[in-house]
């Protein structure tokens, strides 16, 4: 497990430890995050686990991070635009589908496909 997996894990587990009451409205396999930068009105995502694996998702992440720290109270939240964010997030479930499509007949990574996406305010 790589460093930035090992700080990924740290960050999920201090969140869970946190959260005590069992969101219902959240399917298995999902987690509910915020998202929305500084000044903007946070809108809430449910987003599948699967998200927290991938090479764009770790860098909102990252992100999140540098931003608050490991200390934010409650849902993780990204610190981004939520247009950004969807953009983001249409690439991976983009790839996801391609990947599903694909089913393994190929055995290399599409995530050339994907340019690196940040959600920093300029």
């Amino acid at each position: 497990m790589g460093n930035g997996e090992k700080s990924f894990m740290n960050f999920l587990n201090h969140h869970q430890k946190k959260k005590k009451e069992v969101v219902k409205d959240v399917p298995k396999g999902c987690l509910a995050i915020k998202v929305g930068g500084e000044g903007d009105e946070q809108e809430r995502f449910v987003v599948p686990v699967v998200y927290f694996n991938h090479p764009l998702f770790m860098d909102l992440l990252k992100e999140a991070e540098e931003v608050y720290g490991f200390e934010q109270k409650g849902n993780i939240t990204l610190p981004c635009n939520v247009d950004e964010f969807r953009y983001v997030q249409g690439l991976i479930d983009r790839e996801r589908s391609y990947e599903d499509h694909h089913n393994h007949h190929h055995h290399h990574h599409n995530h050339y496909l994907i340019p690196h996406v940040g959600c920093f305010k300029a």
